[in-house]
C-alpha cells in the first residue's frame, strides 16, 4: 500500500515549492539563439578544408604547408585566431604537447593538440571541453603516406569543435570554454592525455569534457538511415574510484550515477527541450564495445566526461584505405557526411557547453540520510552563485530523474514519506535566471569535483 501514497507524495514535491520563493523560469531563449547560429555550411567548408590535406596521420608530414598533420594543425590555429579576431580577441591560443613512443609510434612523436580558451567572466577556474581529434588513418595504422581524407572521423568532431567556437565566441559565459582539436587518437589516444595533463598543470577543475567522434554519418553500414537520434556514451563508475568507495557504492548504489552519466542524462534534456528532430539516446558504456576515445585519458584523470557519436555507423568508411572493391567504395570521404544531421550535433554539444557555463557549478557535499525512517533528509554544501537547488529522486531502475523538489536559500530539506531505501536521489543548483547544474548523486561516486585544483586558467 506504500507506493501509490510516495507516488503521490513525489509528484505533489514536483510541482510545491519549499517556501513562498518560487522556482526561476527555466526556460532560456539564449539557447534557440545560439542552436539557430550554427551553420551547416561552415561545417563543410571545415571538412573540405581537411581533407585537402591528403592525410592528417600523426605520424605524417609536419613541416609542409599543404599536406599532413602539421598544415592542418596550423590551419586549424589560424582559424581559431580568426574567430578570436571577430570577438575582439576573447580567445587565448594554447598549443601543448608531449611526445610519446609506442607500438603505434616506434620511433617516437610530437602530439600536439591546438586549444582555444574562452576564459569565464565570473568563475574561470570552472572549465567546459568540447573536444575532437584530428588525426586520420587508413587500413593500416601505421601507414602514414597514403590518401586517409578522415571526413567523419574525425573531421566532424573538428568541425563542431571550431563551429562551437564561431557561435559560442559571440556570448559571455560565467566559466571558461576550452575548444580543443587534439592529435594522436588513432595511434594510442595520445591527445586526449596531453590535454588531461595540461588541465591539470592549469589548475582547470573541469566540470565537463564533450568528445566528439565520428558525428556526422546518418546513414548505417546495414542501410538503415537515422539523422534524428545521436548516442552520448558515458562510465558507470569513475575510473579514478578507491577500493573503500567502491565497496560503499556497491553496497548503496551509485553504478548508474557518476557525474559522466549525470552529464549524459543532462545533454538528453537539453535536447528534448531545445532541439527539434534531434533526440539523445544515452548508451551505459564508457565507449562503443572493444573501441575507445580521447574521453577515456580525461576519465582516467579524474574529470567528467562523454563521448557524442552518431546513432548509426558505416565501418566500410572508417580506418579503411581508400579503393573500390566489387563495385563498394571503401574510405572516410566527404561524400558520406551528412551536413544537416552534423549541425544538429554540433547544436547539441554549443548548447551543452553555453548551458553548463552559464549555470552554477553542480553541488558539492551531497548526502542523505533515513534509515529506518519513513522520510529521507537531504543536505548540501551551499553552492556559490545558486539562490536555491533542486533536489531530484527516482525509482533505481529508472533511467531519468523523474520526482523534484525546489529549495530556496536552505542547503537541507525532508522528503517526507519517501523512503531512502526506494529511490535514488540527487541534487542540482540554480541560479537567479533560471540556469540549472547536472545533477549530482550522494558521496564519491557522484561527485563532479575533479582531482585538478581549482585554480583560475594561465
Amino acid at each position: 500500500m506504500r507506493l501509490p501514497l510516495i507516488l503521490a507524495a513525489g509528484l505533489m514535491a514536483a510541482g510545491v515549492s519549499h517556501a513562498e520563493t518560487p522556482a526561476p523560469s527555466n526556460d532560456q531563449p539564449t539557447l534557440r539563439a545560439i542552436a539557430a547560429d550554427v551553420d551547416p555550411k561552415a561545417l563543410e567548408g571545415t571538412i573540405r578544408a581537411l581533407v585537402g590535406f591528403g592525410t592528417r596521420h600523426t605520424l605524417s608530414d609536419v613541416t609542409s604547408d599543404k599536406r599532413g598533420i602539421g598544415a592542418a594543425r596550423r590551419w586549424t590555429k589560424a582559424r581559431f585566431e580568426a574567430i578570436s579576431k571577430d570577438c575582439g580577441g576573447c580567445l587565448t591560443l594554447e598549443t601543448p604537447s608531449q611526445t610519446f613512443t609506442g607500438k603505434r609510434a616506434p620511433n617516437g612523436v610530437v602530439v600536439e593538440d591546438v586549444l582555444a580558451v574562452q576564459k569565464g567572466t565570473t568563475d574561470p577556474s570552472r572549465v567546459i571541453i568540447i573536444a575532437g581529434h584530428i588525426d586520420s588513418r587508413v587500413t593500416d595504422v601505421m601507414d602514414f603516406t597514403s590518401d586517409a581524407p578522415g571526413a567523419n572521423d574525425d573531421g566532424s568532431g573538428v568541425a563542431a569543435v571550431i563551429e562551437a567556437a564561431r557561435v559560442l565566441s559571440k556570448h559571455k559565459f560565467p566559466a571558461t570554454l576550452v575548444f580543443a582539436v587534439l592529435s594522436g587518437e588513432e595511434q594510442g589516444l595520445y591527445g586526449g592525455k596531453v590535454l588531461a595533463d595540461h588541465a591539470k598543470a592549469q589548475g582547470w577543475k573541469v566540470e565537463a569534457d564533450l568528445n566528439n567522434d565520428i558525428i556526422g554519418n546518418s546513414h548505417g553500414q546495414s542501410g538503415v538511415m537515422d539523422n534524428t537520434h545521436v548516442r552520448v556514451f558515458s562510465e558507470g563508475t569513475k575510473a579514478v574510484e578507491t577500493p573503500e568507495q567502491a565497496n560503499g557504492r556497491r553496497y548503496n548504489g551509485g553504478e548508474v550515477d557518476s557525474p559522466s552519466r549525470n552529464l549524459a542524462r543532462y545533454l538528453d534534456g537539453l535536447a528534448d527541450r531545445y532541439l527539434t528532430n534531434l533526440d539523445v539516446t544515452m548508451v551505459y558504456r564508457t565507449d562503443r564495445y572493444g573501441r575507445g576515445g580521447d574521453q577515456v585519458p580525461l576519465l582516467e584523470a579524474g574529470y567528467p566526461a562523454v563521448r557524442v557519436t552518431e546513432a548509426v555507423e558505416n565501418y566500410d568508411r572508417q580506418h579503411q584505405t581508400l579503393r573500390t572493391e566489387n563495385g563498394k567504395a571503401y574510405g572516410d570521404t566527404i561524400e558520406g557526411v551528412d551536413f544537416a544531421y552534423l549541425a544538429q550535433v554540433t547544436r547539441l554539444n554549443a548548447i551543452a557547453m553555453a548551458s553548463l557555463a552559464s549555470a552554477p557549478p553542480p553541488p558539492s557535499g551531497v548526502k542523505i540520510e533515513g534509515a529506518v525512517s519513513p522520510d529521507t533528509k537531504v543536505s548540501w554544501t551551499p553552492t556559490p552563485g545558486a539562490v536555491g537547488h533542486r533536489v531530484w529522486w527516482r525509482g533505481t531502475t529508472d533511467p531519468t530523474w523523474r520526482f523534484s523538489r525546489w529549495v530556496p536559500g536552505a542547503a537541507t530539506t525532508t522528503l517526507k514519506d519517501v523512503v531512502i531505501d526506494d529511490f535514488f536521489f540527487g541534487v542540482s543548483s540554480v541560479s537567479a535566471d533560471g540556469w540549472e547544474s547536472p545533477v549530482v548523486f550522494p558521496g564519491a561516486a557522484g561527485s563532479f569535483e575533479s582531482a585538478a585544483p581549482a585554480t583560475a586558467p594561465k
